[in-house]
């Protein structure tokens, strides 16, 4: 028998909550196995998955990878700007923010309309997620009827749709769910500890009090956050860990690697020095590490993979990344291209997903049987 044969993932849901329930597996010749759905995940497991000889992580994350989702398919999002600059926080990477000297001008919303016709272009495109971002602290009330028309408006062409608008109350995240927004994203960013090194205006836990606020209002959870930042592997540990061990895993978790910008604290701090880009192997032991302690979520290669070799994009697809985001841009940064993304999906034999996300089929079947 091989030494990496491994009893079988199992997936266990009670109709009594939503948390997901513990269910590890080890290898048969006793060592950290890749495990089941977990929450109860403790930063010394995940540090010793990054510790795994590369070739041992990629075999595992793979498995796990495997066992859930369709390895030859790739979900394919877009990502606007609804709202662009002007934004009060000092996050350290963002030139959107009014502390960088980084030349992007604040805009206002765009109008519903051209927003739609954007949302139409990217369906006609492929893409399969329409994601909306809007440079705010957190939306004001007089702003949310646009939203909500804008969620509408792209859910009625058949898209999933996802925002990003910053902080969210509890009446804010009900508005939106009963627009039918289906993802809303808000970005954990890194460790708890490094957190506070890179963003001073929003705490940690305010950003966990705006996930628990789109959970309980019913729409799924998109969070990750961004490697590269000059954090250390303790750091990326905390970020996943964080994740892990949330009531519910993210239904979608970004792995973003940082693209200095000149004029931003980061961009400026990291310039010319080899912290500038993340090593590729350590980022993509940082995507296998994701897939394997969230193994139903989504695992989204996000800003940086304009930078990235096609081998190393390789790499984080069979380390279990499957999604990503399509076009010229993201926000403000740019991005690899529909031309050059098709090229690499056909190079790797890869094509767009069919289907709803596991997470999101489990929410659905839950809900019915409830």
């Amino acid at each position: 028998m091989s030494d990496y044969q491994t009893t079988p993932i199992r997936v266990e849901r009670s109709r009594d909550t939503p948390r997901q329930r513990v269910s590890t597996s080890l290898d048969t010749n006793g060592s950290l196995g890749i495990g089941g759905v977990r929450n109860d995940w403790t930063r010394e497991e995940i540090a010793a998955l990054f510790e795994l000889s590369f070739t041992e992580l990629l075999f595992r994350a793979a498995t796990v990878h495997r066992a859930h989702h369709a390895p030859d398919q790739v979900q394919f999002c877009t990502l606007l700007s609804i709202k662009t600059g002007g934004c009060p926080e000092d996050c350290g990477y963002c030139s959107q923010s009014v502390k960088a000297d980084s030349g992007v001008a604040a805009t206002r919303l765009m109008d519903v309309r051209e927003v739609l016709q954007s949302a139409a272009r990217a369906k006609d495109a492929g893409s399969q997620r329409f994601c909306m971002g809007a440079a705010w602290r957190n939306p004001k009330d007089r702003d949310m009827p646009a939203i909500c028309a804008i969620v509408k408006g792209v859910r009625a062409m058949g898209l999933e749709t996802c925002m990003t608008l910053g902080m969210l109350t509890p009446r804010q995240a009900d508005m939106l769910a009963e627009a039918g927004l289906d993802y809303y994203n808000h970005n954990i960013d890194s460790s708890p500890e490094y957190y506070e090194r890179v963003i001073t205006t929003r705490s940690f836990g305010e950003r966990l009090d705006t996930l628990a606020n789109v959970r309980a209002s019913g729409i799924n959870v998109c969070s990750g956050g961004i490697v590269g930042m000059g954090e250390t592997r303790a750091d990326r540990v905390g970020f996943i860990h964080t994740l892990a061990t949330l009531p519910r895993h993210p239904e979608s978790v970004p792995v973003n690697a940082l693209v200095p910008v000149k004029g931003t604290v980061l961009g400026d701090m990291l310039a010319g020095t080899p912290l500038a880009k993340i090593d590729d192997i350590e980022f993509v032991r940082t995507v296998a590490a994701a897939r394997i302690a969230m193994p139903l979520s989504m695992v989204r290669l996000s800003a940086g993979r304009e930078s990235m070799s096609e081998a190393t994009q390789a790499l984080c697809f069979l380390a279990g990344a499957n999604s990503i985001f399509t076009g010229d841009k993201l926000l403000t940064a740019p991005n690899a291209g529909d031309d050059n993304d098709a090229a690499l999906m056909a190079k790797l034999g890869l094509t767009a997903l069919e289907g709803a996300e596991p997470l999101r089929s489990m929410a659905l079947d839950e809900t019915t049987v409830a």
